[in-house]
């Protein structure tokens, strides 16, 4: 499965947002990230059209989540980015070519699709069963407990 860059930086920022009390410019999650404002401003967007964050406008403005942490899921926020669309589409190409299936023993999925949707389901699944708090407590695991206070206190001192 392939997934845009967006969503990798969507999940960061969204950890990102998750560790502070007030509204996060968009500037300051690049800069944080290292990343294309104006590319990073368009995946922000995309999680405020989602329902995900929310923009508050002004100097001490920015984004900031619709709901607790715990209540968003890592799916969410993919399909905030990439969109909803299953990554495999069955064409039904057993109908084409000399040895075509007739229609009427295609009237069910075949294995192939039977076992793409059930990976795909699986993947959701355990996308779903992991939210934005989730991936903070194992960031700050990876870190020995350093990361997420790291970043609490880097955009604390933006402010």
């Amino acid at each position: 499965m392939k997934l845009s860059n967006g969503v990798e930086w969507a999940l960061h920022c969204c950890v990102s947002i998750g560790q502070s009390k007030a509204p996060v410019p968009a500037a300051r999650l690049a800069e944080l990230h290292g990343v294309a404002p104006a590319y990073l401003a368009k995946h922000l967007q995309a999680l405020s059209r989602a329902g995900i964050v929310r923009s508050t406008p002004g100097p001490t403005g920015g984004y900031a989540f619709t709901r607790p942490a715990a209540q968003i899921t890592v799916l969410q926020v993919v399909q905030a980015i990439d969109g909803p669309e299953p990554a495999f589409r069955c064409t039904e190409i057993r109908r084409n070519g000399p040895l075509a299936v007739p229609d009427d023993q295609c009237s069910g999925q075949c294995a192939i699709a039977r076992a793409m949707a059930a990976a795909e389901q699986a993947w959701r699944d355990a996308l779903a069963g992991v939210s934005i708090d989730d991936l903070g407590r194992g960031i700050d695991e990876d870190s020995s407990g350093t990361a997420m206070r790291a970043v609490r206190e880097w955009l604390a001192d933006a402010r």
